[in-house]
């Protein structure tokens, strides 16, 4: 491999880890905020409980998520500095609002939600969860702004050999946007409906003493995913006009080519899986009932995460040579003087850093789907300013 290969290579590698985090991310936020809501409207325990077991796996998600996005922003800088040279004043103007905006008031609200517990009124409590939904969303917006101007660069024109705005609203209507924004986020709910089936099928298979708690986060996993996969395959079908029109040999290469056929395989089989055979079985609770399918929920979990990586590497790598489509090669957005051993040292501790983050991830959410919503630390009252008893005295 050349320079510019290992360098396409690591952002490939990098890009792809952290996208596993925010699939997961843009899923499980509304549905621990609609759990939420319904506690703050009800007062069931059942759902409080609910709350505090799914959001700790968001939680976890979440903090994590945050060192992977950190390393893809070093990415920029270190590797690809001809790309702000050219394009920054543009591309980085949806970076910063997403950054500036959306995910600091992302990260406020998260932290006011997880220490309000106890502490904040249930009504503002709640809103909070509802606002870290929202801003998670607007992040993703701006970053699919970012990443749809790469895609077909709208709005700007070229002065003195860089790119200058001239229409931002045009970056907002961008058509690489339109269809691929819900096509993200449905992809999420789709995830997040999958990781919720996934462990309550694990906990049911096991004979749980809390299966109301695990048949209900069941049944709210499987009309998830449904409604996430109908969403994820319906937009991405309404990409291929929009395709054609901007980047019409996208789908030509072998890469693009068998990872389209992946995302497409994986997207139709279990869309119709769900709307067929699980959705069906809600009914009078059968599938929660039916021990030997829960294998194979098991199994099927990882495969919308599969399909999102394959649908990531169709729409970054069908653009190749080009980064900034007709406009910037990859070639010409490289460092200059960049060496090779810079970027095999730089791939090999990226890699390893994102590689280790998502293997603790995986082992923290499993650990905590192991051990049940019995033992959760998110939003268990504070008993240090209980009064500590007192030693009785003899009279």
């Amino acid at each position: 491999m050349d320079v510019v290969d290992l360098a396409r290579t690591q952002f490939a590698v990098t890009g792809s880890l952290h996208f596993l985090f925010v699939v997961l991310t843009l899923g499980l936020a509304p549905l621990v905020a609609i759990m939420h809501t319904r506690y703050a409207v009800t007062g069931n325990p059942l759902h409080e409980r609910m709350t505090r077991f799914w959001g700790q796996i968001y939680v976890i998600n979440y903090a994590l998520g945050i060192f992977t996005g950190l390393v893809m922003e070093f990415q920029f800088g270190l590797s690809w500095s001809g790309l702000s040279r050219y394009a920054g004043d543009v591309f980085g103007a949806p970076l910063a609002i997403e950054t500036l905006v959306a995910f600091f008031l992302e990260s406020t609200f998260l932290g006011l939600w997880i220490f309000g517990w106890h502490r904040l009124p249930r009504g503002l409590h709640v809103t909070c969860i509802w606002l870290v939904t929202l801003t998670a969303y607007a992040s993703a917006f701006w970053i699919m702004v970012a990443n749809s101007f790469l895609q077909h660069p709208v709005g700007s024109v070229e002065q003195g050999g860089r790119l200058v705005l001239r229409d931002f609203g045009a970056l907002l209507t961008n058509p690489n946007l339109v269809f691929a924004l819900p096509h993200v986020i449905s992809a999420g709910l789709w995830t997040g409906g999958f990781v919720v089936m996934g462990a309550s099928a694990y906990h049911l298979f096991r004979r749980t003493a809390e299966r109301e708690f695990f048949t209900r986060s069941l049944r709210i996993g499987v009309v998830t995913a449904f409604i996430g996969s109908l969403f994820t395959v319906g937009f991405g079908y309404a990409q291929f006009g929009v395709v054609e029109d901007t980047q019409p040999d996208k789908f030509d290469g072998v890469i693009p080519g068998t990872a389209l056929g992946l995302m497409i395989t994986i997207g139709q089989l279990l869309q119709f899986g769900v709307m067929l055979v699980l959705l069906p079985l809600l009914i009078k609770d059968l599938l929660a009932r039916w021990r030997w399918l829960h294998p194979v929920l098991m199994l099927i979990t990882p495969l919308p995460f599969v399909a999102a990586i394959a649908g990531w590497l169709v729409r970054e790598v069908g653009r190749q040579p080009w980064l900034v489509y007709g406009k910037l090669s990859v070639a010409d957005a490289m460092t200059p003087g960049l060496s090779k051993a810079a970027i095999i040292g730089s791939f090999v501790g990226f890699a390893g850093v994102l590689g280790l983050l998502a293997l603790i991830d995986y082992l923290l959410i499993a650990r905590a789907v192991r051990r049940g919503p019995g033992q959760v630390s998110l939003g268990m009252p504070d008993r240090s300013a209980d009064p500590v008893p007192q030693p009785a005295h003899s009279l």
